[in-house]
């Protein structure tokens, strides 16, 4: 033991080539040490003055550098003895080959990238601190700081070219944004036209609101115009929410013919529209964008005077930012969107939009957003290779797939073997309010890692294929 403590306290980081602060370099090298094997659980690290007094530099970068690495889980301070590199944790082994999985809220994916990790965080603090006092102890218009509103602005720039910062609202989240949409739109006993699959998160708004919801029948490509027109003849409805990109559940993306007939529709009905656009950075970002925006033009595009549209950065950046972008038809508009953000949240998280302006203008926003995408790629590819021919949709961009039950499968006895299997899913019972059909959305971002989204696909493939299902639930 005594040998093993001579090493360790003779440990010293190369920070000659490092590029970045000192003190994340001292974080990344324990990480390098610890992953080849130099240092070990258990091991003892120098004290930071004596690391200090050997590296020549300030007390106070080394402090920072082992923070940093606490912060990240790879060491632990043990009061008066020391620091020592920190064992890690064990994962538990279950008999079905695959961990309990929550798969009912579309996260995105983890990304394992500890550069960009560090890029991440470096500059935070000192980007948050140049907004002052004034961000901190004042509360902020409900519209968001124009400083923000123009950054979001940029942000949509490949969306929606030439938007106006005035049009635009920093809203605390998309469903923020949805809410105070919604109740601009419309009031209790009014009718809102929804795609007969639907975000669940709407359907739960509308509830709450006591707006009645009128189903909009869906093909291979979306929403069908005949059934919209028809809906509006019948139920007069006072807008129709829609996902064109990417849809939630089922990943259809519309094509322009279709975007432009439900659009006529709608201008033909003045009916407004909500899109909820929120995926497509993830669509956008794997090609040449001005060719999406040629091919799958946002709605609030071809009709900006009827189009309420909502962008948010959980999807594509980070769900912790809580910051969304609504960008309504006219000033008249943004004035009531206004008022309604005042009424229902007060303003969206000052810090949060702060945070995501940096993020934006710096290039990290960006950053994520490729790592997720890669990310998704990845995990697309274990869903194809292990149920492609089974999914409704062979060109999906997201981290959420589509999966048809086949006609032996009741939606209430597949979710039930899945669930004693350890997997919780979403059916398509929580993504409508009507008759629809039978199927569950697969959430790739939920499982931790690549390993287990394997196994947890894998058990899914399993029972899907059975031919008897058995009701192992039933006495």
């Amino acid at each position: 033991m005594a040998g093993n403590i001579m090493r360790t306290l003779d440990w010293k980081p190369d920070l000659e080539e490092a590029s970045g602060p000192a003190y994340l370099a001292i974080a990344d090298a324990l990480a390098d040490s610890i992953a080849t094997g130099k240092l070990r659980a258990g091991d003892r690290l120098p004290p930071q003055r004596a690391l200090a007094a050997t590296l020549e530099i300030d007390f106070t970068t080394v402090s920072r550098g082992y923070a940093e690495a606490q912060r990240r889980g790879l060491i632990e301070a043990r009061v008066g003895r020391g620091t020592y590199i920190k064992a890690p944790k064990l994962r538990l082994a279950v008999s079905n080959a695959t961990s309990s999985i929550d798969m009912l809220i579309n996260h995105p994916p983890r990304f394992i990238d500890p550069a960009l990790e560090a890029r991440i965080w470096d500059g935070v603090p000192t980007a948050l601190s140049q907004r002052g006092l004034d961000m901190l102890m004042r509360y902020q218009v409900p519209s968001g700081a124009m400083q923000d509103r123009v950054v979001g602005a940029n942000w949509l720039a490949r969306r929606l070219p030439g938007v106006e910062p005035e049009r635009l609202l920093v809203c605390p989240g998309a469903q923020g944004a949805l809410l105070a949409t919604s109740m601009m739109l419309a009031r209790a006993g009014d009718t809102v036209c929804i795609e007969e699959l639907t975000y669940p998160g709407y359907i739960l708004l509308a509830k709450e609101l006591g707006i009645r919801l009128a189903p909009v029948q869906m093909d291979e490509h979306g929403a069908l115009p005949e059934s919209l027109d028809k809906v509006c003849r019948s139920e007069r409805p006072k807008a129709f929410y829609c996902t064109p990109i990417l849809h939630n559940p089922t990943t259809i993306t519309m094509p322009l013919e279709r975007r432009i007939a439900l659009v006529e529709v709608a201008r033909h009905h003045q009916l407004p529209i909500i899109e909820d656009d929120n995926y497509w950075p993830l669509f956008a970002a794997r090609g040449n964008a001005s060719r999406s925006l040629a091919e799958f033009p946002s709605l609030a595009s071809l009709a900006p005077e009827l189009v309420y549209y909502i962008s948010g950065l959980a999807k594509c950046v980070s769900p912790a930012l809580r910051i969304a972008y609504l960008v309504v038809p006219d000033q008249q508009a943004a004035d009531r969107a206004d008022v309604m953000i005042r009424a229902t949240a007060s303003m969206a998280p000052p810090l949060g939009a702060a945070l995501a302006s940096y993020w934006i203008e710096s290039g990290v926003a960006d950053a994520m957003l490729g790592a997720i995408i890669a990310e998704s790629d990845a995990r697309q590819a274990i869903a194809y290779h292990l149920l492609g021919s089974d999914l409704s949709n062979s060109h999906s961009q997201g981290f959420h797939l589509w999966l048809q039950l086949p006609s032996h499968w009741t939606l209430n006895a597949f979710t039930t073997q899945l669930r004693i299997a350890g997997i919780a899913i979403a059916g398509s019972d929580a993504f409508s309010v009507s008759n629809a059909p039978q199927g569950v959305r697969l959430c790739l971002g939920a499982p931790d890692t690549r390993a287990d989204v394997d196994r947890c696909l894998q058990r899914i493939a399993d029972i899907l294929h059975l031919k008897s299902p058995a009701h192992r639930q039933v006495i």
